[in-house]
């Protein structure tokens, strides 16, 4: 039992190892073994690799690279889920060359801006996506991209598959080399590549692996998008790491997940709570064959009990919820399949083997009392390098004494359970007082009518900021008096925690993982975009902003 909101490593050795190093292992020991599969919605049109298969090809690519760009020069991806997005993956590791992944619904300004970040010598794209020209995009900037050299198209895959050296060594990767430079996801603005090295992906990627109870060739279907750290890195090399198969679906469609995972046996899928909801709503979850399912794992936002229960029952399996963030190669923390369904929903569980987890002080940086919030810390092998070329923004996230702060709000009880409360950035000072959005937004979501709820600080003269609330209601449901709403607030929790501002939208701004993005809403509510209506706090009075919708 804890005595602070101190998670001290547990001793034992990081496995020093690189993913190339994993592959080669299992192409040795379970050559015919499964892989990759690219299940693609169209059974004539599917493929599967075989471990020995799956080394080849990224050895082919890898030569490939090797004949137009040195090691360490950094090969960018901008495609959707393909086999050979994942096998170019695998082949720019082998080459000593570094990753970058790109979101595919990036459009121009950001891919230019990232291209340009990066330094990439190349770019792999398909010829377009949802009708989107993607590679005339990107022939447009590359006359502003000096340092990219070439333009590859998926289309022509094969005809790189052949261009390399057959008899040329590779060269040999280190498990601290550079692997990928993972962009941030948007949440906060202007994003930021971090430098991730293999023995980071690999090491976190085999513990959530085994706190999921993944067996030795166990199937992980995946439809979370490659370019994220989820798809990109926890279930894939987890699977390898395990020897398994890693079943890719080309994005999230209910009925495709159900199918894949009765076809192939699936074990474990990492699905986010609104996929999940669908998954379990959809008809074929009835008619499915799903009892391969060992656990589902989720994230990414808060999992309430209820569905935790829910899934247990309908699927006779087990849950486990991740949490971290890109700068710490994906997860630092996991609930087990053996915790109770209270823990799976109000703690994101106790640290991964071999990290040292703390919740500081905002003024000090020491280590809070248990139940105390503060920020959350992180120090060991899972901390990125940095911020590629951004020496200031890195010194910043990972201070002099090595803790990489996540700007996560959070505590800690006595068994070093963590409990995230919500973002550095998203805490309200009103009147010198601290006020945590995620609180507030969890009595918002007890109300039947609302199906979403983010909170915000409204700037006010005053008291510096206000508490303002945005919400999207539940079909069918009439929209609530603000009356109501702050009568419902202030029966949970205290006065001047209740909304003072209120905003109903038909949509919120969300990242491709299912995160609200309320630096756009600040930045709305700021600029007079957001319509709300308003309460005068001190009387109780309603005072109405405007009687259009709002949004």
């Amino acid at each position: 039992m804890l005595e602070t909101s101190h998670w001290p490593a547990e001793p034992g050795d990081v496995r020093a190892v690189t993913v190339c190093e994993l592959l080669r292992h299992a192409a040795r020991t379970v050559p015919d073994r499964p892989a990759l599969v690219d299940c693609d919605p169209d059974p004539s049109r599917r493929r599967t690799w075989t471990y020995a298969e799956f080394v080849a090809d990224a050895e082919r690519v890898a030569r490939g690279l090797l004949l137009r760009y040195e090691p360490g020069s950094r090969v960018a991806v901008w495609a959707p889920n393909s086999a050979e997005w994942v096998v170019l993956q695998q082949g720019v590791a082998m080459a000593g060359m570094v990753l970058v992944a790109l979101n595919p619904a990036y459009r121009t300004r950001e891919m230019a801006f990232v291209l340009r970040q990066s330094g990439a010598a190349a770019v792999f794209c398909v010829d377009d996506y949802r009708g989107f020209d993607m590679r005339s995009m990107a022939e447009s900037i590359r006359d502003d991209l000096p340092e990219l050299q070439d333009i590859h198209s998926f289309s022509d895959w094969d005809a790189f598959l052949g261009s390399g050296d057959a008899s040329a060594d590779l060269p040999g990767t280190e498990p601290e080399d550079i692997i990928q430079i993972q962009y941030t996801s948007g949440t906060t603005g202007f994003p930021k590549g971090a430098l991730l090295h293999h023995m980071g992906l690999v090491n976190e990627a085999t513990f959530v692996a085994e706190r999921a109870a993944f067996e030795d060739g166990d199937v992980y279907v995946n439809a979370m998008p490659m370019y994220h750290i989820g798809g990109g890195a926890v279930t894939s090399f987890g699977a390898w790491a395990r020897r398994g198969t890693f079943v890719l679906l080309p994005a999230f469609e209910p009925a495709h997940l159900l199918e894949a995972i009765e076809t192939y046996r699936g074990t474990h899928t990492l699905v986010v709570p609104t996929m999940l909801i669908a998954l379990l709503d959809h008809p074929d979850a009835e008619t499915r064959d799903l009892s391969s399912v060992k656990t589902i794992l989720s994230g990414a936002a808060a999992v309430p009990a209820a569905l935790v229960r829910r899934t247990t029952r309908a699927l006779d399996c087990g849950f486990t919820i991740l949490f971290g963030q890109t700068e710490t190669h994906g997860v630092i923390s996991q609930t087990r399949v053996t915790d109770s369904p209270e823990d799976q929903a109000d703690t994101v569980g106790q640290p991964l083997p071999q990290l040292e987890v703390k919740i500081a002080d905002a003024v000090t940086g020491a280590a809070v009392p248990i139940g105390v919030q503060g920020e959350i810390c992180v120090r060991g092998y899972q901390n990125m390098r940095g911020y590629y070329e951004m020496p200031e923004e890195s010194a910043e996230t990972i201070d002099i004494d090595g803790w990489l702060h996540m700007g996560d709000i959070g505590a800690m009880d006595p068994r070093g359970f963590l409990r995230v409360t919500g973002r550095v950035k998203d805490m309200i000072l009103r009147g010198g007082m601290n006020l945590y959005p995620a609180e507030i937004e969890a009595v918002l979501l007890d109300h039947p009518a609302i199906e979403t709820a983010a909170v915000i600080g409204v700037p006010d003269e005053r008291w510096g900021e206000q508490v303002g609330a945005v919400l999207r209601l539940r079909v069918g449901h009439e929209r609530p008096s603000v009356a109501e709403l702050t009568a419902f607030v202030r029966d949970q929790i205290a006065p001047h925690k209740t909304p003072t501002h209120w905003s109903f939208v038909d949509d919120l701004p969300m990242t491709p993982t299912g995160k609200i993005q309320k630096f756009l809403l600040r930045d709305r509510a700021v600029a007079g975009d957001l319509v709300f209506d308003e309460v005068r706090q001190a009387t109780g009075h309603q005072r109405r902003g405007s009687d259009q919708p709002a949004g």
